[in-house]
């Protein structure tokens, strides 16, 4: 596996969820500085040692809305 893509959106409480696509890896955290360690760190934890990805994919989604 070269990479592992995740979909990140903000939780309704506040902060991140992030899901692998592909892969039944789920992490979140307050802010996108701590979401990229826990996303590192849930794929070094998954993966054996040399069979993880090189490259991970965050493709974050933000829903706003304004007045017409």
């Amino acid at each position: 596996m070269t990479e592992i893509h995740f979909i990140v959106t903000e939780a309704a409480e506040g902060g991140y969820l992030a899901r692998a696509v592909g892969a039944d890896l789920f992490t979140e955290a307050d802010d996108l500085d701590i979401l990229y360690a826990q996303v590192r760190d849930a794929v070094h934890c998954h993966f054996d040692e040399g069979k993880g990805p090189g490259i991970i994919r965050l493709h974050i989604s933000r829903e706003e809305v304004i007045a017409a």
